[in-house]
């Protein structure tokens, strides 16, 4: 989280390593129009930054240690979700006989965490008529997740309201008031939650681009702001896996030494020396590497035998500077019940990814609060590369603690 405040705030960075990136990929490019327009009218109105992250990991069997897929600084999902599934895991395992294990699922606090986050937010911006904003999809499929971080919201906090818009809605309703105040339909809001506004197809026609910078520009605390999504992008992932690039934003070494061991390998192909290097090394071994674009919301990436072909058509485009090049992490595989609706339960082999929630406020200058507050597990067939939950290809589960020495060889 200190790490990814700090990137956000480095102007200088974000600009040298998204420069060729912010050409090619359109929608980056509209996103650092956006950043420039704020920076070039002497920064943001509103100094405070509110960012719920999720840092997503595998355990790599290569390596034998964590290493981290992505950081997720925007519409980071299923907090909700998995804070409640532990409860239903520990009811199953108590019904069958087995009490004894309960100490061993730890409990999950990312809804309560995350919901306690936007509230600082909301008490910080101090008007007790305010409202925190929800931004969403037209059509919300993720809908569970997003009103129960609502409902726990009220529970801590009985005198915060909670309304839910869309970009199209801002697009068409809201206004900035002379004191840059947000205001959309009689409320002015305090802090904006976004859990769309991540891909392409959210912003269909101009005015919601147009509500994106008024959002920008304006005093409301955004979660993300800016210069948070921005530096979300995998790009910013790619940078700062290169020598010396955490060392510019973490003083500690020790603290350094533990961000930089759950890298892994990430590469720019960039029209340059390092990106035809690279280049050459996905061509040659296609299935060491994940090919990846600067997407959020799953289902982007390319893997195995697909990235040749794919790259191949992209050789001398400079559409090639908008994609990254990952090593393929080799996690451990496991049997596990799968779950679906409509289907009888399925024994199967089943590969996990750890997510730790966080949350963190402050400004260019310092951080106010950094938390630690909770974690999902995503559980998916040990044979496909993309594990959509929704998709059916993957399921939201909990995680069981055991003894290292009792399961593993080192």
């Amino acid at each position: 989280n200190e790490l990814m405040h700090k990137v956000a705030h480095d102007y200088d960075f974000l600009k040298e390593t998204l420069k060729h990136t912010i050409k090619v990929d359109e929608f980056t490019g509209r996103l650092w129009n956006i950043y420039e327009t704020i920076m070039s009218e002497g920064g943001p109105t509103q100094e405070l930054d509110v960012g719920l992250f999720r840092s997503d990991y595998f355990y790599c069997c290569g390596s034998k240690g964590i290493k981290q897929v992505e950081f997720n600084t925007i519409a980071s999902s299923f907090g909700c979700v998995t804070s409640k599934l532990v409860q239903a895991h520990k009811y199953v395992v108590a019904e069958a006989g087995r009490g004894d294990l309960l100490t061993d699922i730890p409990d999950n606090g990312a809804l309560e965490g995350l919901s306690g986050g936007l509230i600082e937010a909301w008490k910080i911006y101090a008007k007790p008529q305010s409202a925190i904003l929800f931004l969403v999809e037209d059509v919300t499929y993720n809908i569970c997740d997003q009103k129960f971080h609502e409902f726990e919201i009220r529970r801590q906090c009985p005198e915060v309201y909670v309304i839910r818009k869309t970009l199209t809605e801002l697009g068409n309703r809201a206004e900035m008031k002379e004191d840059k105040s947000l205001w959309i339909d009689g409320h002015e809001v305090a802090v904006v939650y976004m859990r769309c506004g991540y891909h392409p197809d959210q912003y269909p026609t101009e005015k919601e681009w147009e509500a994106r910078l008024m959002m920008e520009r304006s005093l409301a605390i955004k979660s993300p702001s800016i210069s948070y999504h921005l530096a979300g992008t995998k790009k910013v992932q790619q940078e700062l896996a290169k020598p010396g690039q955490v060392e510019r934003f973490l003083g500690d070494k020790a603290q350094i030494e533990s961000v930089r061991d759950i890298f892994t390998g990430l590469y720019s192909l960039d029209h340059d020396e390092a990106g035809d290097k690279s280049y050459d090394a996905a061509i040659a071994n296609p299935d060491r590497f994940v090919l990846k674009p600067q997407r959020e919301g799953g289902g982007n990436n390319v893997y195995g035998e697909d990235i040749k072909p794919f790259l191949e058509k992209i050789k001398d485009s400079e559409e090639r500077n908008a994609y990254i090049l990952m090593d393929r992490i080799q996690p451990p595989v496991t049997t596990n019940y799968m779950v679906r609706p409509g289907q009888e339960a399925k024994l199967v082999n089943v590969i996990s990814e750890l997510g730790i929630f966080g949350y963190v406020i402050g400004d260019k200058n310092r951080i106010i609060t950094n938390k630690q507050v909770g974690q999902m597990l995503r559980t998916k067939l040990s044979h496909v590369d993309e594990g959509g939950v929704a998709a059916g290809l993957g399921a939201l589960d909990s995680v069981y603690l055991v003894d290292a020495g009792s399961c593993c060889s080192t």
